[in-house]
């Protein structure tokens, strides 16, 4: 007979709205998906985060632990947290350890992560290292040329020499051999890259130096899409000719790049949003949209406002202002309306000019979303889509139509959930879930 007379724990948000019980499979996306590792959060540390996933990571399937850290490094394009879940596999059980052989190679995708999977491994202090772990760092290392190699071999507590002689990969062929030999005596050829051209191995380099060095990278097309928009500051302030930077932002290419970078990159190079603003719509937008009316509920709450994590420059509603931007795009018929302590209709403006009206659209206290979403369903709309920490002070009820909740935080408890269709995660993946969902 069961018991009645036990005490009942009701799950709650940070602000105390009821959050919903979930499985553990959606218990550890939603901390990997929306999490910079190790970073302190508004309600959360960074070590609280790494340490649920860790307990997490022990009570799903290793099979699924391994799909949710590909699909971070893969789709949501995180780096560390998928390298994390590899770690704690290979410190786990024998069948966790089975599937760290397969992770590894598919998870490293810069040299320079050889050295960090060990380095976290490595944490706690030295340890031998465990077979699928040693195997797979092995054959990570064919993921990668000399160029590649020299880039990234750093003068770092572990070295890629380090992790080359715990693992013994094997070389293809004689020129294989002399790579490796190369990497052990910290002999490769220096690489050709942005940085190596912009240092020329010294500091002292002036301004109008620097000038020249940036001049020649953007003719040469030597910038990644990332370099571009968290250099830009950087070619301003030593005086690069404007057309010339005008050239990098229009010709880069953003494949990878998570959306709020060029929120951060107008930010702090204000007078190229225009071409920002551009190549932003350009990248995200969509041939086919979302028909029917879309209702985008953007959280500006003060657990938004607070930063990703450590000394970043980015907060969450900045986080949020992307994917907003992108919807704005994809939807044939959209209303944007913020919620915090109030609901705020936005005029559904495009690009930067959006961003800016959610961040001033109302002061950032608590977070109504309850209320945001009443308001939304008045209006009957095909999708709610709502961008949000999940962290509630009311109610969330059931929305009119689909409903999906973008999370963007990696808090324990949330309200995305029930009837709600729930996407981890501040990638644009989050938008192209919805839209393929859609042709369900």
């Amino acid at each position: 007979m069961a018991r009645t007379n036990v005490k009942r724990v009701t799950r709650r948000t940070h602000e105390g709205a009821p959050a919903k019980t979930i499985s553990y499979e959606a218990q550890l996306s939603r901390a990997i998906l929306s999490t910079m590792l190790w970073e302190d959060t508004f309600y959360e540390s960074g070590v609280e985060i790494s340490k649920r996933i860790q307990d997490l990571a022990g009570k799903v399937s290793p099979e699924h632990a391994r799909n949710v850290a590909l699909y971070a490094r893969t789709k949501a394009n995180l780096r560390h947290v998928p390298l994390f879940v590899a770690v704690t596999l290979a410190k786990g059980t024998p069948e966790q350890r089975a599937v760290v052989r397969k992770l590894i190679p598919e998870v490293v995708r810069r040299a320079d992560e050889l050295a960090e999977v060990l380095s976290m491994y490595w944490q706690d202090g030295k340890k031998p290292l465990a077979s699928g772990l040693k195997k797979g760092l092995a054959a990570a290392f064919a993921n990668f040329d000399e160029f590649q190699f020299a880039k990234y071999d750093r003068d770092a507590p572990v070295k890629l020499r380090d992790v080359m002689f715990l693992t013994h990969p094997k070389p293809k062929g004689e020129e294989g051999a002399a790579l490796f030999e190369r990497i052990a005596t910290r002999t490769l050829k220096t690489p050709d890259t942005w940085e190596t051209r912009l240092s020329g191995g010294t500091s002292k380099k002036t301004e109008a130096d620097k000038a020249e060095h940036w001049a020649k990278l953007i003719v040469e097309r030597r910038l990644g899409g990332l370099a571009i928009l968290k250099n830009l500051r950087n070619m301003v302030q030593a005086g690069v000719n404007r057309e010339l930077i005008r050239q990098a932002i229009l010709e880069g290419n953003y494949k990878k790049v998570l959306p709020f970078r060029f929120i951060s990159a107008a930010k702090h190079a204000p007078d190229y949003e225009p071409e920002l603003e551009k190549v932003f719509l350009d990248r995200f937008k969509q041939i086919d949209q979302l028909k029917g009316q879309t209702c985008v509920l953007v959280d500006v709450s003060g657990s938004m406002s607070g930063g990703m994590g450590g000394n970043s420059t980015v907060d969450r509603i900045m986080v949020a202002n992307g994917i907003a931007m992108i919807m704005r795009e994809m939807a044939e018929d959209g209303k944007i309306i913020t919620f915090s302590s109030k609901v705020v209709g936005v005029p559904p403006r495009r690009g930067f000019a959006l961003a800016d009206a959610i961040q001033r659209s109302q002061s950032h206290n608590s977070t109504m979303m309850g209320a945001a979403v009443e308001f939304a369903n008045q209006f009957k709309p095909e999708r709610i889509v709502a961008i949000t920490d999940e962290q509630s002070h009311d109610r969330v009820p059931d929305p009119y139509g689909r409903g999906y909740v973008v999370n963007v935080a990696a808090y324990k408890n949330g309200v995305g959930y029930g009837k709600w269709n729930h996407i981890d995660g501040f990638s644009a993946a989050v938008c192209d879930w919805i839209y393929e969902f859609e042709k369900l």
